[in-house]
């Protein structure tokens, strides 16, 4: 990851591991299946872990690390493990670090490690923990029993689940696409022609189109699709829409067609309906803005108040 990386803490137990680093960002997928790979490519050497008790000078100059920048005495112990089998530093030792803890004999001791989570401890510090041994060899077999299983189900082999869930989210989010379109049709339709859902309103200023329904089984977030519907067929016009839901609280969308907008404000007609349904208040544009309240009996006298509020 860099140069910056210094140790922040750890725990190391038998069979799982947390470590602790100074790091900026998150560590991408991509980077920690690096990070396994060079960990489980120094366990698969099974090479001996040396200790050395040199001088702290000598030590240093020999390269090895110091990894939470203690304070030393004259003498330290220095653990080295591994061989570098990559780029430039290849055949020279992989970790030669300033270290008084307790160590494996050699690093095929180790079995496994495989890593579990990457996470933020604080501002600059991430947090890797990973499993070893046992541990982490029975975690890649349920990992493995899993995506037989769901592999099974989706009746593909194991190597195409990825495709198969792919290609079946696809397929759902057309067919919700779908179905939402049938309900915004049904919904409009359900009271007969959407005609007659329409008024002409006197004003001071001069008629005005008034397009008001209530909706059933529609989505509180699909009601703007409906008042531009209808705020087209309009042409010109307000459209104030409300539905219900099943725990009978009310979503009322209101649109305004742009050559009104100078003499009709969405947002105030629509907390005026917000208010009827007991809510406080609404937002959005001045051509399209929705409310909402938890009285949604009230849906249709919202409309009615919207309509006496629209003629004065």
């Amino acid at each position: 990851l860099g140069n910056h990386v210094s140790q922040k803490g750890s725990l190391v137990a038998p069979d799982r591991l947390r470590f602790d680093i100074s790091h900026p960002k998150p560590i991408s997928d991509f980077e920690l299946e690096q990070v396994e790979t060079i960990a489980n490519e120094m366990i698969l050497q099974n090479g001996p872990v040396e200790t050395r008790i040199m001088a702290v000078d000598d030590a240093i100059q020999a390269g090895a690390m110091a990894l939470f920048g203690e304070k030393y005495g004259d003498e330290v112990r220095v653990v080295t493990m591994g061989t570098e089998i990559h780029g430039n530093n290849k055949g020279k030792p992989f970790s030669v670090e300033l270290c008084g803890g307790t160590h494996v004999t050699y690093t095929g001791d180790i079995g496994l490690v495989t890593i579990m989570s990457e996470s933020a401890v604080s501002s600059g510090v991430r947090r890797i923990e990973a499993m070893t041994g046992d541990a982490a060899r029975l975690h890649l077999e349920d990992q493995q029993k899993c995506l037989k299983q769901i592999a099974s189900v989706l009746k593909v082999p194991p190597s195409k689940t990825v495709d198969r869930v792919n290609s079946l989210v696809a397929e759902r989010r057309v067919l919700e696409r779908e179905l939402a379109d049938i309900r915004k049709k049904l919904a409009m339709t359900s009271n007969g022609d959407s005609g007659n859902s329409v008024k002409i309103l006197s004003t001071p200023n001069g008629d005005v189109s008034y397009f008001a329904r209530i909706v059933e089984n529609v989505q509180p977030r699909e009601l703007k699709g409906l008042v531009d519907e209808a705020k087209t067929q309009l042409g010109s016009g307000i459209v104030a829409i409300g539905s219900v839901t099943a725990d009978g609280k009310a979503g009322i969308v209101v649109g305004v067609t742009d050559d009104l907008v100078k003499r009709f404000n969405a947002v105030d007609l629509v907390r005026i309906a917000s208010g009827a349904v007991g809510g406080k208040g609404g937002g959005g544009r001045a051509d399209m803005a929705q409310a909402g309240g938890p009285n949604g009996a009230n849906a249709s006298a919202a409309l009615a108040a919207l309509e006496t509020e629209i003629c004065q």
